[in-house]
């Protein structure tokens, strides 16, 4: 098999940033040099992406704060969505509302049941520079929304509300991991445990 024949197949695997982090939390910053450099971090965040055994990954989520995520995604059909996005844009997402489970990788071991819509359009560019519009529904539509939140500095964590949220930063401190300063606490627990 040649170098670089399979997205990933020549990055390195960085370290991920986890809930806490506050480049999580930060907005990243537009492409604007098209470069090789570009093409190693794509490369770099599928290696990621897959060693950490994810469907998708933003470039924050390995502490560069640029406007990019990969992706290696199947909807609802099980038809498999590969690629990467430049500088998206998010325009579209309609449909019904779906809530489904939802983890992330900077938020290991949780999962909380997240209301996305069941369509999604999203276009950017490639590392190259062309124009690229992808579209998706159902599982792969969560994803590209779950990525393009990533971007704007938001968590699946920050679309939750309620008994789903407590639970959800409650297993996190559970876990090690702590909100970002300025996120919400979550509410002391009751005698309840969580099922």
């Amino acid at each position: 098999m040649r170098k670089g024949s399979i997205p990933g197949g020549s990055g390195r695997v960085r370290p991920l940033r986890l809930l806490g982090d506050q480049g999580l939390a930060t907005p990243c910053e537009e492409v604007t040099e098209f470069d090789e450099g570009l093409a190693e971090l794509v490369e770099d965040m599928f290696a990621t992406m897959y060693a950490a055994g994810g469907v998708g990954l933003a470039a924050n989520q390995i502490g560069v704060p640029l406007r990019v995520f990969v992706y290696d995604c199947p909807d609802d059909e099980d038809r498999r969505h590969l690629g990467h996005l430049v500088n998206p844009r998010l325009v579209t997402a309609d449909g019904v509302t779906v809530r489904g489970p939802e983890g992330c990788l900077s938020v290991p071991g949780i999962e909380a049941g997240t209301e996305r819509f069941d369509h999604a359009e999203v276009e950017g560019f490639t590392k190259d520079g062309s124009p690229v519009r992808v579209s998706g529904t159902g599982f792969f539509a969560r994803c590209l929304q779950h990525e393009c939140d990533h971007l704007e500095g938001g968590l699946y964590l920050d679309r939750l509300t309620g008994v789903r949220k407590r639970r959800a930063l409650r297993a996190a401190r559970r876990g090690g991991l702590t909100p970002a300063a300025g996120a919400p606490a979550p509410a002391p627990a009751s005698g309840h445990r969580a099922g």
